[in-house]
């Protein structure tokens, strides 16, 4: 709830705690979108039962045919349409920024890790020494993530078999893996912690079972940069 001045309405408090730099963001268009479809459903509904009520079957009423062939008859249609993508562009303006910051403008990062998504497992592997993949000094978990706190971090996404989906709830992160292709992605914890790391794709039988975890480290534990550097 707001502090001063207009009370916000605590309607997300569903979703789980947001740990994210930019979870904050996301969380201001999913707002924007929902008071936009609630607002949009109570016109609608209500223009409904006002026009049952207005045009009820009456004694001595007779039905009138129309064709909607007249400008004035065919704003019934047209309005609502305008009003539609006036509020769709609004939401990708809106939305634009938030975009940019999420997919395209990732900060510098001093970690970044390869994720490859198989039925049903995350595999996660930390570059040696050398800060390459795919060479002797690699670092391999499995289900398991550990990242520093207050520090960007990069992953590079990969998928061995089948489209899978990497989901951080806390962070407001989904991307999906493709098989053949290395989608790259970032995030920044603000809250140090044991977060869950689900598939958010159906990739088989196994799918609901298919979960890790996340873990956040402060600065004085350096657990991060051991699993990095071996």
């Amino acid at each position: 709830a707001g502090k001063a001045g207009w009370p916000m309405l605590n309607w997300m408090r569903w979703l789980p705690e947001n740990v994210s730099t930019f979870g904050g963001d996301i969380d201001s268009i999913i707002r924007t979108i929902w008071y936009l479809t609630v607002a949009w459903f109570f016109v609608t509904i209500g223009t409904l039962v006002a026009f049952l009520i207005l045009y009820r079957h009456r004694a001595g009423r007779r039905a009138s045919y129309v064709r909607g062939e007249r400008l004035r008859e065919a704003a019934w249609v047209l309005v609502p349409v305008a009003i539609v993508v006036v509020l769709d562009l609004w939401l990708d303006f809106r939305g634009a920024p938030v975009w940019a910051k999420v997919k395209i403008d990732r900060p510098p990062a001093e970690l970044t890790i390869q994720v490859t998504g198989k039925q049903f497992q995350w595999e996660v592997v930390y570059p040696g020494p050398d800060g390459k993949f795919g060479t002797a000094d690699d670092r391999q978990l499995l289900d398991e993530l550990h990242v520093p706190l207050g520090r960007p971090v990069h992953i590079v996404l990969k998928s061995k078999d089948v489209i899978h989906s990497f989901f951080l709830p806390n962070f407001r992160l989904k991307q999906d893996m493709v098989p053949g292709r290395a989608i790259e992605g970032w995030f920044e914890a603000t809250k140090s912690g044991k977060y869950e790391l689900s598939c958010a794709e159906i990739c088989g039988v196994g799918h609901s079972g298919m979960k890790g975890w996340l873990y956040v480290h402060p600065p004085a534990d350096n657990r991060a940069e051991r699993h990095r550097c071996r």
